[in-house]
């Protein structure tokens, strides 16, 4: 037994320390104006994909960040405060879209406030920092040499790239105009055989955008409402296309992928670097490709197909439901339940029935203390997940408890672990009737069940992240009358149901929580670029149980289930 009192002061222990990180993180950490875009992005995304729900729940996070850097009234802070309450009360996505760019403007005009910028010399400064690589490029076109035609771009696509901020910043239909001219200069790059006068034509068009910029011209760019869905779209629309031999149809779609591009890229480029590289130079080389006298239409095919997958693999949303909340307490509940009417029993058998009242009181105090326990740590985690810190914490704590989580499975819930229990139970038991102290009889009730409530409270860190506190709780209300149901038939027919069938099942479906876990939690960490995403060709995304086609997700939920298949034979 002292072996096993072990074994539960360590996940007691497991508990503190994960109470006690998330305590020691500053809840009121500085708010920068840049942690602010990138919640305003999540918004406009979710607001795209018609996820309402989710848009509002990014600019409920956006209000908490914006009241954390207690800026000073000004005009900007006043432009702010009305299109975040407009945007936050709007009707439908589009209304809530044109809400959040005026609140992006707002931050714009906020930091021009804050850091008072001269735009006439940042358009002239680009303009002189340019002009050298332009210069170079017109000098080497006219050589017809393509050997140092494609040097000499790929030094002015490097002075471009180092230069480009003010004009992305400033103008972003200027800033579409140029990408656009620089992949459509790529692709003609990439024929086999070199058109010098259409070369020089797109890096024509390319030299006014950057003129019309400098000297601050209106210039009308391609706008709609797009999106990643959009994107992906049009990757679908151009293997359609290749499929049914339309080459040029496909390579038509490509390019309108190309024009709009601009006007969607910071939604990767925030998220996935790698991928917005991997983007802007390789799909314009598949325009080339299905311009070609002979078109390769696996390898383009295979190369559309990976795209459509990373970029879906970045639309999707990772966030838990009332159900899963409901689950974990579910199956933690029914255990404690079962203790509960071992003990009611036990008092019957000892002429103690009067007592038994205690029994519920206890118990009632355990299930109510494990369940405020919870809901304080889905405001904590939610407190000081705020930021460019939140994907981080929520994926380092989701794989934290997933682990513990696992241990649970295959430690706390075998034979010897529940005998050894019940013997300890026994034991206290025999100690509160024997003094006939009420206190010991209802202190043995609730800590029957706040063990349970432990273990629960150690599943819950790794979900509360990625729900509201609101969904939580009624999950917790929805296991709570599940239970009371339960309870009442066991107690009615306690001795004729199989319950090892219902732990058999629970315990299952605690496992296939912890796969959900497990990929959610790594999908969450490739999305801030801290573990590496390589993409498994032909699977697709399965979000409802956070399957993500990537190697580093997969192999640790097929780890999982060797050792959940491991446990079970182990146990026959």
């Amino acid at each position: 037994m002292n072996h096993f009192l072990k074994h539960k002061i360590s996940i007691v222990l497991c508990v503190v320390c994960i109470l006690f990180v998330v305590r020691s993180v500053p809840a009121q950490a500085t708010t920068t104006v840049g942690e602010l875009y990138i919640t305003i992005s999540d918004a406009i995304m979710e607001s795209k994909n018609e996820e309402n729900t989710k848009a509002k729940d990014a600019l409920k996070s956006f209000e908490k960040q914006w009241k954390e850097m207690n800026v000073p009234d000004s005009e900007a802070v006043k432009q702010i405060n009305d299109a975040y309450t407009r945007a936050f009360k709007s009707k439908n996505a589009d209304e809530r879209l044109a809400n959040l760019q005026q609140l992006a403007k707002g931050l714009a005009a906020l930091e021009k406030e804050q850091n008072p910028v001269d735009e006439k010399m940042e358009r002239t400064n680009f303009g002189a920092k340019i002009q050298p690589a332009i210069d170079k490029m017109n000098d080497i076109i006219v050589t017809n040499d393509k050997d140092a035609i494609l040097l000499g771009y790929s030094k002015f696509l490097a002075s471009w790239k180092k230069n480009e901020r003010p004009v992305r910043e400033l103008n972003i239909a200027s800033y579409g105009k140029i990408e656009t001219q620089v992949a459509f200069m790529r692709i003609t790059l990439a024929e086999d055989k070199l058109d010098v006068n259409q070369l020089q034509g797109q890096f024509n068009a390319l030299i006014k955008a950057i003129d019309d910029f400098v000297a601050n011209k209106e210039m009308q760019g391609t706008t709609g409402n797009y999106s990643l869905a959009t994107l992906v779209g049009l990757l679908k629309e151009s293997k359609y296309q290749i499929n049914e031999g339309s080459f040029d149809e496909a390579a038509n779609e490509l390019l309108k992928f190309i024009e709009i591009w601009p006007n969607v890229e910071g939604d990767i480029r925030t998220k996935n670097a790698g991928l917005y590289t991997k983007i802007e130079s390789n799909i314009p080389l598949l325009v080339s490709d299905l311009s070609k006298d002979s078109v390769d239409k696996q390898k383009v095919t295979n190369s559309i197909n990976s795209f459509i997958q990373e970029i879906e693999l970045m639309q999707t949303t990772s966030d838990y439901t009332y159900w899963d909340s409901a689950l974990i307490l579910l199956r933690e509940g029914l255990e404690a339940l079962l203790i509960i009417i071992a003990l009611l029993a036990f008092l019957k058998k000892a002429n103690q029935g009067n007592q038994k009242k205690w029994i519920y009181l206890g118990a009632f105090a355990g299930l109510v203390v494990s369940a405020i326990a919870a809901i304080i740590l889905s405001s904590i985690l939610q407190s000081v997940s705020a930021g460019t810190s939140r994907e981080l914490m929520e994926g380092y704590v989701g794989l934290g408890a997933a682990v513990l989580m696992i241990g649970v499975g295959v430690w706390l819930h075998n034979k010897s672990s529940i005998t050894a229990w019940n013997k300890y139970i026994q034991t206290q038991m025999n100690h509160a009737i024997s003094t006939s102290s009420i206190l010991s009889m209802a202190f043995v009730s609730f800590l029957s069940v706040f063990r349970e409530g432990a273990e629960t409270i150690i599943f819950y860190a790794g979900i509360a992240p990625k729900m509201s506190t609101l969904e939580l709780s009624i999950g917790i209300l929805i296991a709570l009358v599940i239970l009371v149901v339960f309870a009442v038939v066991l107690m009615k027919v306690s001795g004729k149901i199989p319950i090892h069938r219902f732990f058999i099942v629970a315990t299952i479906l605690i496992y296939i929580l912890a796969f959900k876990i497990i990929g959610v939690s790594v999908h969450t960490l490739q999305l801030r670029s801290v573990i590496p995403m390589t993409t498994v060709d032909h699977l697709s995304v399965i979000s409802s149980i956070g399957f993500y086609p990537t190697w580093e997700t997969i192999i640790p939920q097929f780890l999982l289930i060797g050792v959940v298949i491991w446990n079970f034979l182990r146990k026959k």
